[in-house]
């Protein structure tokens, strides 16, 4: 039965580090871990979650994708587990769009990301995948894909005062509805 997980929140090194890459998925205790990370972004309402979110310095993250309060408009897509990932190309059209972070909480930032990529991955079962995203997917991909490069959403504002509270950020959604 999965477990919910604390959060490393910024500041924890395993956020900072390069995470290692999987030899075997089929592995109990890796399989165990994308169940309780499966779980444990459901419970948050978050839309993805990187192994070392959960103090696990693993080549793995969920993209969930689905409307929650913070992100209205998120496309509803089966959980998916991604295991050793590459983006394999990046459209040169990029586009800023607002992101926050389970392990930054109350804080929202303007990151601008490649709108479509090109990725290479396992799944849970090892098997390999190759897929393009684009638009809300694309971007929650490359933020996960930061996490197992030590990398989180602030390091990637032009500027901070592109930075905004939750609050203020959940004030604009409303104004905007």
């Amino acid at each position: 039965m999965p477990i919910l997980r604390q959060i490393a929140q910024l500041g924890q090194p395993v956020l900072r580090r390069v995470a290692t890459k999987i030899d075997n998925p089929a592995d109990a205790a890796l399989q165990a871990l994308m169940d309780d990370m499966l779980a444990t972004v459901a419970e948050v309402d978050g839309v993805g979650i990187a192994a070392p979110q959960v103090y696990e310095s693993f080549a793995i993250f969920t993209v969930a994708s689905r409307p929650n309060p913070r992100y209205p408009h998120a496309p509803e897509v089966p959980p998916l587990v991604v295991i050793n990932p590459e983006i394999v190309w990046m459209s040169s059209e990029m586009e800023k769009g607002w992101e926050g972070c389970l392990s930054i909480p109350g804080v929202r930032g303007q990151v601008s990301r490649s709108t479509k990529i090109g990725v290479r991955y396992l799944n849970r079962t090892g098997d390999l995948r190759e897929e393009e995203f684009d638009g809300f997917l694309a971007r929650v991909f490359q933020h996960e894909f930061d996490h197992l490069h030590g990398l989180v959403f602030v390091d990637r504002l032009e500027s901070t005062r592109e930075l905004v509270t939750e609050r203020e950020y959940l004030r604009g959604l409303r104004n905007q509805a």
